[in-house]
């Protein structure tokens, strides 16, 4: 446990410096400060603390290294569209063994991207259960799916948050909720209607974050919980082999 939470803090170190790192070169290329800062979002590589520390978990496991995708060759089919690249699979002799997507959210712009992230996480899901009620997967066991997404604690994502209701009322736990809370009600829900087997949600602030810095809001959503209950579908499946 102890080892996890070190590697843990790593993976976080390495968000935030490979954040600041592509926001400070592309602002020296472009010599635009936004510019600089939208490359933090989309230049990608944050995540690849996690992926690393996932990938490491489930060699421990006995899943050979051949048998993990995370950098090329992770597209699966959909059934809604051609396919869909996700950020790690594992195939394991012909067998979808498990699907992860790393996701990350840093302010200003909260509202519209939790939007983007509630509608990529429920289409994404859908579309591979569906894909996979097809056969799309060959003769595969039902996979595991898992989704872990790191925000930033800012005064923006810690506030209560408006909500419009020009004709219909929404959802009380949406009433004055912040979008941490939202993110948190959003990766429940995730699991708990079968969507994902097992989700993660770390939070960090841009201050501490560089030192490793990370709070797990809630501990139904925590990697412990995460991690176990991907490496139970992982022993299992070795155990058939």
């Amino acid at each position: 446990m102890t080892e996890i939470q070190s590697q843990l803090k790593k993976a976080v170190r390495h968000f935030w410096t490979t954040r600041a790192s592509q926001a400070g070169k592309q602002g020296l290329e472009t010599g635009r400060k936004d510019q600089g800062a939208r490359s933090a979002v989309t230049g990608g590589k944050q995540m690849d603390g996690f992926v690393r520390l996932v990938h490491s978990l489930l060699r421990t496991a006995g899943i050979r290294d051949s048998q993990v995708f995370r950098e090329q060759k992770l597209e699966i089919p959909g059934y809604f569209r051609p396919e869909k690249r996700w950020d790690l699979i594992v195939i394991a002799d012909g067998n979808l063994l498990a699907a992860i997507e790393f996701k990350s959210q840093i302010g200003p712009s909260f509202g519209n991207n939790f939007n983007n992230r509630t509608e990529e996480s429920v289409g994404s899901a859908a579309d591979l259960w569906a894909a996979y009620r097809e056969g799309a997967f060959r003769e595969s066991q039902r996979p595991w799916l898992g989704y872990l997404m790191l925000l930033e604690e800012s005064p923006k994502s810690t506030s209560p948050a408006s909500v419009r209701e020009p004709h219909f009322t929404v959802f009380e736990e949406f009433r004055d909720s912040s979008y941490a809370d939202r993110y948190e009600a959003l990766l429940t829900k995730l699991v708990r209607e079968r969507l994902y087997d097992a989700a993660c949600f770390l939070m960090s602030d841009s201050r501490r974050g560089p030192k490793g810095y990370y709070c797990k809001p809630s501990v139904e959503l925590s990697f412990q919980n995460f991690a176990s209950s991907l490496l139970a579908k992982a022993i299992a499946y070795l155990k058939t082999r």
